[in-house]
């Protein structure tokens, strides 16, 4: 498809565009024509294969909230005609304990439980919140990435990271509710086992239990992400999909 101008181009701002199905949503868009801004602790990966990644990143830790506000004010700077078509809150942290096992509500120190909470929870309405005009002008979608565990006790999942998406999911509802008058949709993705770099040995036990018997890919993640963020979902809001091949059933 050949590049549109910025002014008649749509904007997405993805959080967590390194890898994995946020990897996967960059490439998905930008094979649409849509511009995209990606923000993400790392640096812009040399090996990511869609156009203007360099110079439509921003490097930023959403762990530390002075810098976040910082990355809100930086994206306002780069947002064409002051105009952001949609918001894809996609990063988010899970930490393990020395030797990889999922760290549960007794294992889990105070300070990992704000360290997940500010990246999975907290830096997803600061930056709708920071960007709320740019949203209102372009009437623009919010997606937000939780996940299966934040419905169930998850055998790798710890419990930081089960309790933030949850709340995620919580929110996804209230900012319906309230961005949903001003024009603004407000919608969550919940995957099951996405087959990732990030799975955890064992995964395989779970996969005999999925009526699809199959790991999902991340472009059928990203394929339901970009449809919540265009018309064909014009009339979606406060919803949540589980992309998870039935696992939750």
């Amino acid at each position: 498809m050949p590049a549109k101008s910025d002014q008649t181009r749509r904007t997405l701002l993805l959080t967590g565009a390194s890898r994995g199905i946020g990897h996967a949503t960059v490439k998905r868009f930008s094979s649409a024509g849509w511009r995209v801004i990606t923000c993400s602790r790392h640096g812009f990966p040399e090996e990511c294969p869609w156009e203007a990644g360099p110079e439509d990143h921003i490097q930023v830790d959403l762990a530390d909230p002075e810098a976040t506000i910082e990355a809100i004010a930086e994206i306002k700077r780069r947002l064409t005609g002051g105009e952001l078509h949609a918001l894809v809150n996609n990063a988010g942290i899970s930490p393990k304990s020395a030797d990889g096992k999922r760290l549960g509500t007794l294992e889990t120190s105070l300070e990992a439980w704000r360290h997940v909470f500010q990246v999975n929870f907290f830096a997803p309405i600061m930056l709708a919140r920071g960007l709320m005009e740019e949203l209102k002008r372009a009437h623009g979608a919010v997606v937000n990435v939780t996940s299966i565990a934040g419905s169930r006790v998850h055998p790798f999942a710890g419990a930081a990271y089960a309790t933030s998406k949850a709340a995620l999911a919580s929110l996804t509802r209230e900012m319906a509710a309230d961005f949903g008058p001003i024009g603004i949709r407000v919608n969550s993705i919940a995957p099951g086992e996405i087959d990732t770099a990030i799975l955890s040995p064992g995964t395989d036990k779970i996969v005999e239990q999925i009526p699809l018997r199959r790991l999902g890919q991340p472009d059928e993640v990203a394929k339901i992400i970009y449809v919540l963020c265009t018309e064909t979902a014009s009339y979606l809001n406060g919803a949540e999909i589980h992309i998870n091949g039935g696992q939750h059933v």
